[in-house]
Parts: structure tokens; sequence; C-alpha cells
């Protein structure tokens, strides 16, 4: 029977449907636990909603590849950190049973299994523009970089900030093949939102991380965490408000924008920072939070069109 991880469903897809050989290799991935392929998602599609492709075919069809592209690149992002964190996952309770540590998975394995999800993360990056295909190569060196973070600084959220919203410069290459303003202050507030919704997720293994040395916001927070929570997630509604009066939205954007800001609100307020369970279900809110901003930048674009005559 396979070991149950601590922040899957007990009765996930990959449990009840998948090949007993293929459940560790999905697990790496991290496909019974959709949550971080969202949060990688949902940048890249305010983006591209942001500028706004010249037809419905063609917004559909970069939704569709960055959306393939999200899942396969999360599963070889998911992969490299699950191997080089192998040993301290070990050490962890939320993370012990994960495939590496507990052995149902080999090192040589999950090197390969990497390797097939960035060949498919290729194959997407190439149906885009010249602009986004290099943007697409560039977040490579921030990937590479981030599961060693923790070993350094007490801020490894802000690294996967920069890593897990690049999505926010590539959606408006992808309509556009440039940059402007726009998605560079979406990009900002991503970070923002990352700063916020990983620190949650930290406080999960606080203890854990403590004894065995590993650093996190977490961490360098403790009991003021509220507080920058509440610093973290205003810039970000501040700064995509701002991402979308350079993109020239109506007025309509910064109404309903008002609705992931309190949904914000919420986590900050409600969180309980010692109840893992609570942290990793504030977490996982943060996927209706980017939806809802999303459902705003398409009520910004609704009511700029011009009416038919």
């Amino acid at each position: 029977m396979t070991a149950h991880i601590a922040d899957a469903a007990r009765d996930n897809w990959i449990i009840r449907f998948s090949p007993d050989p293929w459940r560790p290799y999905l697990e790496l991935s991290r496909l019974d636990r959709p949550i971080g392929t969202w949060l990688l998602l949902l940048p890249c599609w305010w983006s591209v909603a942001l500028a706004m492709p010249g037809s419905p075919l063609e917004l559909a069809r970069l939704f569709l590849l960055f959306g393939i592209g999200a899942m396969a690149m999360r599963g070889a992002g998911c992969t490299f950190n699950d191997i080089v964190d192998r040993r301290f996952d070990g050490m962890v309770e939320r993370t012990r049973n994960r495939p590496l540590p507990s052995g149902r998975a080999s090192v040589r394995g999950a090197w390969a299994w990497l390797v097939v999800q960035a060949l498919v993360g290729l194959a997407v990056l190439l149906q885009l523009t010249p602009m986004a295909v290099w943007l697409g190569i560039g977040s490579l060196g921030l990937v590479a970089i981030y599961p060693f973070m923790k070993r350094f600084t007490w801020w490894p959220q802000l690294f996967l900030g920069l890593a897990f919203n690049w999505g926010a410069l590539m959606g408006w290459a992808a309509v556009t093949d440039g940059l402007a303003a726009a998605p560079a202050v979406l990009y900002l507030a991503g970070i923002f939102w990352t700063l916020g919704y990983d620190t949650i997720y930290a406080h999960q293994d606080k203890q854990d991380d403590a004894l065995i040395g590993v650093k996190s916001s977490a961490r360098r927070l403790g009991g003021a965490t509220r507080p920058f929570l509440w610093a973290v997630y205003a810039l970000a509604i501040l700064l995509i408000a701002l991402s979308g009066w350079l993109a020239g939205l109506a007025w309509p954007f910064y109404l309903a924008l008002l609705v992931p800001a309190a949904h914000l609100a919420w986590q900050t307020i409600r969180v309980d920072i010692d109840d893992w369970q609570d942290c990793l279900d504030k977490f996982r809110a943060n996927k209706l939070t980017g939806l809802l901003v999303l459902a705003a930048i398409a009520l910004g674009h609704l009511a700029a069109a011009p009416l038919p005559l």
C-alpha cells in the first residue's frame, strides 16, 4: 500500500487509478496536489488576459499552452526540488513519505522523469513567440537555484516568487512578442502575492525546519506574520491595479478587484499559523484569489470594448 503523503488527499486520483509503478513519479510531479500548478499558471493567464489577443481562438490556444506548460514545468521543478531535498524531506514529518525519502522512487528514475517533463515544457515553449521563448529559457536559472535558498537565506519565499511569477512576463510576450510596464508591474505584484501565501505554507514545517536548520520566512517572522501578510497582500493588490491601469482596463476592473482583496484580507485575519491544516487550507485558497483576479481583468476588458453599432 502506498504511504500517505501528509498534504495529499487519501483518495486522490493517483492512488485510485494510476498503475503502481507510475505512482511515485506522478507524486514527484505533485499531480495529486494541483494547487502548485494553479499558482504557477494563474500569473501566466493574468498576463495573457491583460495583453488580450485579437481573437478568442488565440486566447484559448495560449491558455491551453500555458496550462500544459505549467503542469509540465511545475512537475519538473518539484521533481528537481525533491532530488535536492531528499535528505531534508526524510527528517520532516510532512514530507518523509515522499517518493525519494521513502525509497519508492530512485534518484536515477527521478532524473529521467525530470527530463521527460522538461521536454514537454520545451515542446510547449517552442509554440510561443521568440521573446517568450527567450524569457522561458531565462527562467531556468531561477528554477535551478530555488531549492538551495533555504540553506542560505531566511527568504526562500522571495526566490519562489521570482520563479513562480515569471509567467506574468511570458504571457504578455506570447501575445505581443515584447514587454512593457504593465507585465513588469504584474510580475512584481505576483512576487508579493507569493511572499504571502508561501509564508503561510511554510508555517506547516517551522518546528521541523528549526530542528534541521532549514530557514524560511515563517521562522524569521514568527508572531509578526500577520502584519507581514497585510503588507505584502496590500502591495500585491495595489500593483495588480496599477498593471491594469497601465494596460488600459476600464473601471469595473478596479471594482471587481475588491473581491480578491477581501479574500486576501480574510486569509490574513483568519489564518492560524500554529495549525498546519489551517495553513494548508489558507494556502490552497489562493487558487480562488487568482481566479478572482483573472475575472476582474476580463471585466475590465469587456467594459473597455466599444459597443457594437
